[in-house]
């Protein structure tokens, strides 16, 4: 057994710094063409449409279709309307139409029929007609976006925050908030406001419907 002592004042031999081994380096991570240095963050997973944005993104409309213009969506929103209107109209006719301007005080009608817009027969007709006009627009949005008149015009909706068609939640809120104000309370005031947010809504030109669902109305390719 050796009686061999440090010398006073020198280090042991585990902590001289001059007797240790060199560290082998550390190997990169598999895949990493970085070698140690950690690779770039992954994009976010809500980008839309796979692109480099999102609310608060650098660029949010990077990688989406263009949006569509907000005339063709005014114009498909109509043709929509008269797909549905014009053939309830005609069913109503047998009771009396949807519509009753009628008139027993020797009035133009004018003024009766909005007087009594919702008061029996029109008011169940109006209830019947909301469900029929969301219903369609549920339909139509969940099977590929794309009501009979955006189909026309080429436009179709979308989810924001993936591209995808709307689900059946989000497709039964967007009908029931365009429908419900628009047929039982304040039909002009509601499609003004849609209207005006349509070209003045940024970035994505959302309407009421859109924001209320988190869709967006883009150009089907």
């Amino acid at each position: 057994m050796s009686n061999d002592q440090p010398t006073p004042g020198q280090p042991p031999e585990d902590d001289d710094p001059f007797l240790k081994k060199p560290q082998e380096p550390t190997p990169p991570s598999a895949g990493s063409p970085y070698g140690n240095v950690p690779p770039p963050p992954p994009p976010p997973p809500n980008d839309p449409y796979g692109g480099g944005g999102g609310y608060g993104g650098v660029d949010p409309l990077a990688g989406m279709p263009p949006l569509a213009e907000p005339g063709k969506r005014v114009l498909a929103r109509l043709i929509d309307f008269l797909i549905i209107s014009i053939p309830l109209y005609l069913i109503s006719l047998p009771w009396g139409g949807a519509v009753d301007v009628s008139s027993d005080n020797g009035d133009d009608g004018f003024g009766d029929a909005v007087g009594n817009a919702y008061t029996g027969h029109q008011l169940l007709w109006s209830l019947i007609g909301l469900v029929v006009y969301v219903a369609y627009d549920t339909y139509f949005t969940h099977k590929d976006g794309r009501t009979l008149g955006k189909r026309l015009l080429k436009l179709r909706v979308a989810m924001l925050n993936d591209g995808r068609v709307p689900d059946v939640s989000a497709s039964l809120l967007r009908a029931v908030v365009l429908w419900v104000p628009a047929l039982l309370c304040c039909p002009c005031l509601w499609w003004l406001i849609n209207i005006v947010l349509m070209f003045i809504d940024k970035p994505y030109r959302q309407a009421l419907e859109d924001k209320a669902a988190k869709t967006v109305v883009v150009v089907a390719r």
